[in-house]
């Protein structure tokens, strides 16, 4: 019985360890189960996600390519509404500045309508260059209000020395732009009277750019010219008449002086330099007149393009632009042309004009100091394009009148000039003095009943201002020379 007794307690004992290892194995079976399917979840959450997240991108792709044609005619619309608001911008300013080609023209070279209308006479000497030699000098007065423009040409054989008996090449007009173009402007002030500031030098290239740029110009051809100098090289063969001249033709009219026989312009027309100097006059208007055509404004860029590569000026840009628009409204049959009057002569053996002073004074009246109404010119009239009225009128006017002339340049200097100016055209200066710098010449008329002597004075000055001021027995007019003379 013990025996049994023991033996049955091995067997429970044995059975309890089985049953404890088969638990055992059960549960690591449980566990490695629970771990392969956590596992497949997880695989299966991971698979989602991937799947979820390409989803996503696919739209956004999809809502990214959808907004593309949108941002871009969002992009189209904002730039034509800009443009649109410029556009109007620009048609506004066009119309404020009078509107049609004028109008556009002002806008585009920055002008505008309120600078134009008060602008003054302006006086320029123009120089013809060629090979760095001065073959055509002319004084050119432009008055924008009046619309009118005057034309000297000075001779450039002109004696500008002291003595005729040791003259010198040097003593010729043209010679004193070799040194700097005022040494010259100051000797043509000298022979005229006036008080020229600006200069513009053409040289031939320009003239014959510009000719072309404008299509050629139509031109009467004074003469049959035959004319061929190797040294320049210049080649000059025209037929006489009217025809279309293309740039280079156009600079050999306007340098011809005679034939390779030694023939030239009649007598009556004007020999050699004479003849060459009428002609230069002529196909200036006929340039102006073509220039202005309708037709060529659309051209107005290229020909201030060449105006500033190949003209030289001491006339800033700010000054020029208002003039340009100004002249669009020239009507060439308001143009004066005529020469300064001299007589030729030889002085050691060298070709001179000495300039007759009082016929130079009473031209420079005529031309530039006078002023005329375009719709009346029973005091006017005009042979070959040359004025032939004379200015007595005005003469007898400005021998009565009386000047007050103070100093407001804080220049001795220039109020001197400015005395000697007025004093050489003829006017009487009973009172000087001097007064406080001003910046702007003034003329202050106290007659208030002579336009004439009010437009004379301020165009021999060129410079100045007009004002009415009290009447005064001693003085008819009060001019104050600002710093601007």
């Amino acid at each position: 019985m013990g025996k049994h007794s023991k033996q049955s307690e091995k067997e429970i004992k044995r059975e309890l360890n089985k049953k404890r290892k088969e638990e055992q194995k059960e549960e690591k079976e449980r566990k490695k189960r629970q771990k392969a399917k956590e596992k497949k979840s997880k695989a299966n959450e991971d698979e989602k996600k991937q799947k979820g997240f390409e989803y996503k991108e696919e739209k956004y792709k999809e809502k990214k390519k959808s907004k593309k044609p949108r941002k871009i005619k969002k992009v189209l619309l904002t730039i034509l509404l800009i443009i649109i608001i410029l556009a109007s911008v620009l048609a506004y300013k066009v119309l404020k500045n009078g509107g049609g080609m004028k109008g556009i023209v002002t806008t585009i070279i920055g002008s505008n309508i309120e600078e134009i209308k008060n602008l003054d006479d302006i006086y320029v000497l123009c120089f013809g260059k060629s090979q760095n030699m001065t073959d055509t000098i002319m004084v050119v007065k432009y008055s924008p209000k009046t619309q009118q423009a005057s034309i000297l040409s000075i001779p450039r054989d002109s004696f500008v020395g002291t003595n005729t008996s040791n003259a010198t090449a040097f003593d010729k007009i043209n010679s004193k732009y070799q040194i700097s173009p005022q040494k010259a402007i100051d000797a043509v002030n000298d022979l005229t009277g006036l008080n020229i500031k600006y200069y513009v030098t053409v040289d031939t290239k320009a003239l014959r750019d510009l000719v072309d740029a404008i299509g050629g110009v139509y031109f009467d051809v004074p003469i049959d010219m035959d004319y061929d100098d190797s040294s320049q090289e210049l080649e000059i063969h025209l037929k006489k008449g009217y025809q279309l001249l293309n740039g280079e033709q156009a600079e050999g009219v306007v340098r011809f002086r005679h034939n390779n026989n030694g023939t030239s312009y009649s007598t009556e027309y004007g020999d050699n330099d004479l003849g060459r100097m009428k002609t230069q006059r002529a196909f200036i208007e006929a340039v102006l007149k073509q220039t202005l055509k309708a037709s060529n404004i659309t051209k107005i860029d290229n020909i201030i393009n060449i105006a500033k590569e190949e003209v030289q000026t001491n006339l800033s840009w700010n000054l020029i632009k208002n003039y340009i628009v100004s002249v669009m409204d020239f009507d060439t049959a308001n143009l004066k042309t005529d020469m300064l009057p001299g007589t030729p002569g030889y002085y050691n053996g060298l070709s001179f004009v000495i300039i007759d002073k009082k016929q130079a004074k009473e031209k420079v009246n005529e031309l530039f100091l006078t002023t005329s109404d375009t719709d009346s010119s029973e005091n006017t009239t005009y042979v070959n394009n040359t004025i032939t009225s004379d200015s007595a009128n005005l003469k007898g006017q400005i021998s009565k009148v009386k000047l007050e002339v103070l100093n407001g340049t804080a220049s001795k200097t220039r109020y001197n000039e400015a005395i000697t100016q007025l004093q050489n055209q003829g006017y009487k200066i009973t009172k000087k003095g001097t007064t406080n710098i001003t910046k702007k010449t003034v003329i202050i008329d106290r007659t208030n009943n002579v336009d004439d002597i009010d437009n004379a004075i301020k165009s021999l000055l060129c410079t100045g201002y007009v004002q009415n001021g009290e009447n005064n027995s001693d003085v008819d007019y009060t001019i104050i020379i600002g710093t601007d003379y």
